[in-house]
């Protein structure tokens, strides 16, 4: 995750601020729309980065209101992912769960009630790889496409074009994909058949999730040792125990701007970490793979929702650890 989450509504406005609308609508009238469903802290920020790269947006939300900033830059803002599916050919979902994205394309408004032949769906939701292959199959038998392009990065790296996508499918069709997840992100990287990019995606959060414990642990241990944390950090950062959650992340309050306060909404939530974690513990159940340790951050992440840090940053868990000795 490059740019990160604190100060992400900043830069966001910032980028908004610098988009030239007449340079953009200019572009947009040679090229065709593009579907965007899910407008949340994530699909917010994609679908300006491809407005700003000159694609008309037309999109859908849940929550109507979700849908009032990018129709303030032009797009055009529908009441269901039938509708969306009826005006565009090349649609993205960025939904928070697997029942969702099955809703979204299967529910009785969803994208195949209405999708057109030749479609290209990409979905960059986290979901379970399984669910991946039957939105597949289904969207096969309807004659679209669809691949799974799950992210990384966050709503720093969203909302500056810096995502890493995972992509899976049909690699003939990966050049079409790649074109305008480029609007969006840094790095696009095929994975494999449809279900490989989400295999990557949750393994990555899985190593992330233990990363983010084991950073926090070190951080209060060195604090209730007397270290300075800034000190710490920076001891951490030039020796071998360096890793991202310590280097462009760190929990420990005052350590660096980039990492948001303990109560804060906005961000990667404890609640989609611990629906990571639960995917990664149904893929290992399924392969035979020991995975103690993505058991054990689970098991916190899941006790952190339980304890009223649902819906605040993952990184929280160093609150949690806090409040746990009654510090």
């Amino acid at each position: 995750m490059a740019a990160l989450f604190r100060g992400s509504r900043r830069l966001l406005q910032k980028r908004k601020d610098n988009v030239d609308l007449s340079t953009v609508c200019r572009s947009m009238a040679s090229k065709t729309a593009v579907g965007f469903i899910g407008l949340g802290n994530m699909g917010i920020p994609m679908a300006l980065n491809l407005l700003k790269s000159g694609y008309p947006i037309i999109a859908t939300d849940a929550f109507p209101e979700s849908g009032k900033e990018l129709q303030d830059h032009g797009a055009q803002i529908l009441d269901t992912p039938a509708e969306v599916a009826e005006k565009a050919d090349r649609i993205f979902t960025m939904l928070p769960s697997s029942p969702n994205v099955i809703e979204a394309y299967t529910g009785a408004n969803g994208i195949l009630k209405k999708i057109k032949k030749g479609t290209l769906l990409i979905d960059s939701s986290t979901i379970d790889p399984s669910v991946a292959k039957e939105m597949a199959l289904a969207s096969e038998k309807m004659g679209a496409v669809f691949m799974d392009a799950p992210v990384s990065g966050g709503v720093g790296a969203a909302s500056l074009a810096q995502l890493t996508f995972m992509v899976g499918g049909l690699e003939e069709e990966f050049t079409a994909a790649k074109e305008l997840l480029g609007c969006m992100g840094a790095n696009v990287l095929y994975c494999g058949q449809v279900g490989a990019g989400q295999a990557a995606k949750i393994c990555n959060n899985m190593l992330l999730a233990i990363g983010m414990i084991g950073t926090a642990e070190t951080m209060n241990l060195g604090i209730r040792l007397g270290l300075d944390p800034q000190l710490l950090a920076q001891v951490l950062n030039m020796s071998s125990g360096r890793c991202w959650s310590s280097d462009r992340y760190n929990p420990a309050p005052g350590v660096m701007e980039a990492c948001p306060p303990p109560t804060t909404t906005w961000g990667f939530g404890t609640t989609l970490m611990a629906k990571d974690l639960g995917l990664a513990q149904i893929m290992a159940t399924s392969t035979l793979t020991p995975i103690p340790l993505g058991s054990l951050a689970h098991q916190l992440y899941r006790t952190m929702c339980a304890r009223g840090y649902a819906n605040k940053d993952f990184s929280s868990v160093f609150q949690f650890l806090r409040e746990e000795e009654g510090q």
